[in-house]
């Protein structure tokens, strides 16, 4: 078996998660990854230039990559998506073809799977049919952005906060993911919020039993007390 088939046969295995794979035939998923070439971004890498994000289109192999916006005034950040495995970014330049006003960074050791953004079109210019499987994936994380809003717009922080733990809790393990390392400033930037105010909610969260925190760790401790506490906010949220 060639090297590239043995390739694309082990990229297709990594993402069987993938939203934005699982839909195609297994033809139609070896010609898409025949396309990408594997990348290694070590952690803290930045991509600040947006021209790149119009040049190539990711799907990520493993680790972590936060997509942000900064404000040129104040210097605050506020992360728009925490992309891992499976995710692929920049989705609204492969569509409009237009630059796109953000930032990525790798929170991890990451490695990515990439291709010209050139090569991507005309690939779906000649398999329309996979245009079915974009749209929902586009749609997904415009409807996160506008849960997102909504949340920063209407919501306060504790309620953001319990929304983002139990949002991130494994259904089967029961254990946190994707946020259980991250320091409280970048859970802060996820919130549109600040390290102080984030770092006092937490430890609330803990002395009600709810978490548990060490040097460099967060754990759920009792799931159904931070089930308990979004249910309790709610409720006050909808008597006033």
């Amino acid at each position: 078996m060639k090297r590239e088939t043995l390739l694309i046969h082990k990229y297709r295995q990594m993402l069987d998660g993938c939203d934005f794979l699982k839909e195609m035939d297994k033809e139609s998923t070896n010609s898409f990854l025949s396309m990408f070439k594997e990348e290694k971004w070590s952690k803290n890498t930045c991509i600040l230039h947006h021209e790149k994000l119009c040049y190539k289109f990711h799907i990520i192999l493993s680790g972590r990559m936060k997509m942000y916006q900064i404000d040129p005034r104040t210097g605050k950040e506020l992360t728009l998506f925490l992309l891992t495995i499976g995710d692929v970014f920049d989705i609204f330049c492969l569509l409009d073809g237009l630059e796109h006003t953000v930032y990525y960074e790798a929170l991890d050791d990451v490695r990515v799977l990439a291709a010209p953004m050139p090569k991507l079109r005309s690939w779906l210019k000649n398999n329309p049919e996979n245009y079915k499987i974009l749209m929902p994936y586009a749609g997904k994380q415009l409807r996160m952005l506008e849960n997102s809003v909504s949340d920063m717009t209407f919501t306060d922080i504790s309620t953001r906060l319990l929304k983002l733990l139990i949002s991130n809790v494994n259904e089967n393990s029961q254990d946190l993911e994707h946020i259980d390392d991250l320091p409280n400033k970048e859970i802060a930037n996820l919130l549109g919020s600040t390290r102080a105010v984030i770092n006092r909610h937490l430890q609330q969260l803990k002395k009600k039993g709810s978490i548990r925190l060490s040097r460099n760790k967060m754990e759920i401790k009792d799931l159904g007390i931070l089930i308990h506490l979004l249910e309790c906010q709610k409720k006050m949220m909808n008597e006033k």
